[in-house]
């Protein structure tokens, strides 16, 4: 009996082990030396999606693993790259990382472009309260004006929500 839970736990743990070697397991879970290895075996690993239209980048942002976004910030050939709900800038926002933002900025991420409801980054910055992510991208020139599909500002999302600190930022 021993023997058998030994052996399930034993395939278990390589199962995890196996699973791991997804790039899109990796980039939710996994180290930034296991990214590696994956990128020195194919360096375009790094830009494939998933069958949800997720690229890894998104994914590491959305998850917060913060050290393999970083690096895969570095090796992407499309920082922008929109999954149809957004991109990486906005997956680090909804995950509140304000290293993450900060570093997609760095590397000349675009703050305007929308996702298909037509919401930015900072719209999600605002909308989810966020001020000091929403403080960052205003500084680093997103476009306050940009209106979703339903027609509404950053603006009208701080109205609704009562962000005064917000309102005051998005009508400077």
């Amino acid at each position: 009996m021993k023997a058998g839970v030994f052996l399930f736990i034993s395939l278990l743990s390589f199962a995890k082990i196996t699973a791991q070697e997804s790039v899109f397991d990796v980039a939710r879970y996994g180290t930034v030396q296991q990214m590696e290895n994956l990128f020195r075996k194919n360096p375009d690993v790094v830009n494939e999606i998933d069958s949800k239209k997720f690229s890894p980048l998104i994914l590491a942002c959305y998850r917060g693993n913060e050290n393999v976004a970083m690096f895969l910030i570095e090796k992407v050939k499309d920082i922008d790259y929109t999954s149809g709900m957004g991109t990486a800038l906005m997956a680090a926002v909804m995950n509140g990382n304000l290293k993450l933002v900060e570093q997609l900025i760095a590397h000349k991420a675009n703050l305007n472009i929308a996702d298909k409801d037509g919401k930015t980054a900072l719209i999600y910055a605002v909308f989810f309260n966020k001020n000091e992510i929403a403080k960052m991208l205003i500084a680093a020139g997103a476009d306050k004006m940009i209106k979703d599909n339903d027609g509404k500002k950053a603006i009208d999302f701080a109205e609704f929500n009562s962000n005064t600190e917000l309102i005051i930022l998005l009508t400077k």
